[in-house]
């Protein structure tokens, strides 16, 4: 029993030391040191998912100085004096006029590749007479507009650096996830040129949303993000939370003029489709031909051919000897959908249409006789 007690007695003894050296070597540990892991500690939870792709992304984020020659009609304010049959004939050099100004415009703009080629939109650089681009280092370069699409709202430029330079890559996934994190990066109102972009951070609203032709431009299924997007963002890159584009700014939906977190962007697979095509030729290649007449679907004409609605547009002609015909579209043929895309009105057909080029096959549905009919038309070249 006595050697017992003595085992306990020295078992507690060495615990007892144990605990001691432990207290006394965390009491040893300087203070700067414990400082430091606490700091690193605080720095690590600071960094997230979209801070690395924010510091991955910035390097290849420009600005786009633009200078454009506009066209203007100038109107004499003694217009309606001048007017006058007698007055008039001494004063015709001074009639209404077009004159052209210079105007600055100012925008954003990314790197895809090493050697300089930059993405932005056409409504920033598609009509440049000379193009300046600023860098996040520092550095300002002249820009050679390689090609631009007025439709889809894109423009491909180049820059001819000293040494590579830092570039972003698309999504390789065919759509955003909605809910995603979606980064905005840009140079609003050309407050911060050479320097660091502006970030804004949301997340995917919508895909697929459709706003129209504006002023020539069709929008249509566009990325919808909260993200806020300003003047000066256009062609900036929309990305992910892996620093990928899932997006390249385009548009914004407000009254005031500023965000209100409806922002838009053309969506990576149609971006990359139209800038291949303007680094191969310069050009999009917009030449297609079908054949067809069409008409849009009034309420007149839904109640003479029993239809439901006003949805789709109905074909009025068909060429001979055309595509259309080879495929076996008819008149009064309703267009409903292309490629299982739905056909609500001209627009939606017309943006429909764009994704599309000479030789291309492309799955009509249409609406024959109240009955459903599926017909395959390759597009064809209209010649000059």
């Amino acid at each position: 029993m006595e050697r017992l007690l003595v085992l306990i007695q020295l078992f507690l003894s060495v615990i007892l030391i144990g605990c001691r050296h432990n207290a006394q070597s965390q009491q040893q540990l300087p203070a700067s040191t414990q400082t430091v892991s606490i700091n690193d500690s605080v720095t690590l939870s600071r960094e997230t998912a979209i801070t690395r792709a924010v510091e991955a992304a910035t390097p290849a984020i420009v600005s786009v100085n633009v200078i454009e020659l506009q066209q203007v009609v100038y109107r004499d304010p003694f217009a309606d004096f001048l007017r006058d049959p007698f007055f008039g004939q001494f004063f015709s050099e001074r009639q209404s006029r077009i004159i052209e100004r210079r105007v600055q415009n100012l925008g954003s703009g990314f790197l895809i590749s090493p050697d300089g080629y930059i993405v932005t939109n056409h409504h920033v650089a598609g009509n440049a007479t000379k193009i300046t681009i600023s860098l996040t280092d520092g550095q300002t370069l002249d820009a050679e507009l390689i090609g631009a699409d007025k439709a889809t709202d894109l423009a491909l430029l180049k820059i001819s650096p000293e040494s590579p330079l830092e570039y972003l890559r698309f999504s390789s996934t065919p759509e955003p996830i909605v809910g995603e994190w979606a980064i905005a990066l840009g140079n609003p109102f050309g407050l911060f040129e050479a320097a660091a972009p502006s970030v804004t951070v949301g997340v995917v609203s919508a895909a697929e949303r459709d706003l129209g032709s504006q002023d020539g431009r069709i929008y249509h299924d566009m990325i919808q993000t909260d993200a806020a997007i300003n003047r000066g963002n256009s062609g900036g890159p929309l990305i992910n939370a892996l620093g990928e584009v899932i997006g390249v700014n385009s548009a914004i939906y407000s009254e005031s003029g500023g965000s209100v977190g409806l922002g838009f962007a053309v969506p990576a697979a149609r971006a990359q489709r139209i800038i291949n095509e303007l680094r191969d030729t310069g050009k999009v290649d917009r030449s297609y031909y079908t054949g067809i007449s069409f008409v849009t679907v009034s309420e007149r004409i839904a109640e003479a051919l029993e239809l439901t609605d006003t949805r789709g547009i109905l074909i009025a002609d068909v060429d001979s000897g055309s595509p259309a015909e080879e495929a076996g579209l008819l008149p009064y043929d309703l267009i409903i959908a292309l490629e299982n895309e739905p056909i609500l009105n001209q627009d939606d057909y017309v943006a429909r249409i764009y994704d599309f080029r000479p030789g291309d096959v492309v799955t009509y549905n249409v609406l024959r006789n109240n009955r459903k009919v599926q017909l395959s038309l390759q597009i064809g070249r209209l010649e000059d």
